[in-house]
C-alpha cells in the first residue's frame, strides 16, 4: 500500500540508456527537474541542457584484453581497427544499443566518413560474427578465440563477484580491463542510468525530493554498488571491484549529442554489413 503523497513509478521515471531518456523527454513526457543543486552534483555532459533529465550512475564501454596474450595498456576506440588486431576481436552485435551509442559517439567525434571506414576495418578484425553479450566476449577471450573486445564495465564486476557462478568468474579472471578514449576525446565513452519526472506526475514535489535523495552521497554509493557502476557524484566510494578497474576519466562529449547520432550509427552498421 502506498502512503499518501509518496512518489510512485508514474512520477519518477528511471531508464537505463541515454537513448531511452532522450526519447522519453523529446516526446514531451517530462517536466523540468527544478533541483537547484543539480549543477553542483552532476557534470553538465551527463544531464539534459534543458533540465529534463539527469544521470544517476554510469558505466564505461571498456576494452577487454587477454591477460596472457596482450600487454598493451594504451588504447583508443579507433585502435581496435588497427591491422595488428586482424582476426583477434570479439564483439556483440553492432546493432545493440551499447554499440550503437559508441558508434554514435564516434560519429560525433570523427565524422560519418571516418566512422564508416573504422567500422569497415573493424569488421575485418573480427574473430567471429558479432553475437552473444559482453560476458561472452570475456568467455571467448579466455577460450583463445580472440584477444580483445568491448564490454560495459559493470559486466566485469558481475563476473568477478561470482554472481554469475564460478564459470563466469573464471571468464572475468582471464581478462584485463583497459579504459580507453577516443583519438579526439578526453576519456572513455559512458552510458548511464538516469531519471526524469513525468510531465503529469501527481506527486511531482515528492518525486523531486526522492531524486534529490538519489543524488546524495549515501544513495549514490548504494545505487552504484548494486550493479557495479560508477556514481555521478564526485567523491563517492566505489565498489572495490570497480575501483580495481582503474581511474575513470569520462569523455567530454555531451550525452545529448551522442543520442542525436543513434539513427546514423544504426544505418552505418547495416550499410557496412557489420553484423553479417
Amino acid at each position: 500500500m502506498q502512503a499518501e503523497g509518496a512518489a510512485s513509478p508514474a512520477d519518477l521515471v528511471i531508464l537505463a540508456d541515454i537513448g531511452e531518456l532522450v526519447d522519453y523527454t523529446r516526446r514531451g513526457l517530462a517536466q523540468p527537474l527544478d533541483l537547484p543543486a543539480l549543477g553542483q552534483v552532476v557534470p553538465a555532459t551527463l544531464r539534459d541542457p534543458g533540465g529534463l533529465w539527469t544521470a544517476l550512475t554510469m558505466r564505461a564501454r571498456a576494452i577487454l584484453v587477454s591477460r596472457e596474450r596482450v600487454t598493451d595498456t594504451d588504447f583508443t576506440y579507433e585502435s581496435l581497427a588497427d591491422p595488428r588486431w586482424r582476426g583477434r576481436v570479439c564483439l556483440r552485435s553492432g546493432q545493440h544499443p551499447y554499440n550503437t551509442a559508441l558508434i554514435a559517439a564516434m560519429i560525433a567525434h570523427d565524422g560519418e566518413a571516418a566512422t564508416t571506414d573504422w567500422l569497415t576495418r573493424l569488421k575485418v578484425n573480427l574473430a567471429r560474427k558479432p553475437a552473444g553479450g559482453d560476458r561472452e566476449v570475456a568467455r571467448d577471450i579466455m577460450g583463445g578465440l580472440c584477444d580483445v573486445g568491448l564490454s560495459n564495465t559493470y559486466y566485469v564486476g558481475l563476473m568477478l563477484s561470482g554472481r554469475g557462478g564460478e564459470q563466469q568468474q573464471a571468464w572475468g579472471r582471464a581478462i584485463r580491463v583497459v579504459l580507453p578514449r577516443f583519438a579526439k576525446g578526453t576519456g572513455a565513452h559512458v552510458n548511464i542510468s538516469g531519471a526524469a519526472i513525468a510531465r503529469y506526475a501527481p506527486n511531482a514535489a515528492t518525486a523531486r525530493r526522492l531524486l534529490d535523495w538519489l543524488l546524495q552521497e549515501e544513495a549514490q554509493r548504494l545505487l552504484a554498488e548494486a550493479n557495479f557502476e560508477y556514481p555521478v557524484r564526485q567523491g563517492v566510494a566505489l565498489h572495490p571491484l570497480v575501483a580495481e578497474l582503474g581511474r575513470l576519466q569520462i569523455d567530454d562529449l555531451p550525452l545529448e549529442r551522442i543520442a542525436d547520432h543513434r539513427v546514423e550509427a544504426s544505418l552505418l552498421v547495416d550499410r557496412t554489413g557489420f553484423d553479417r
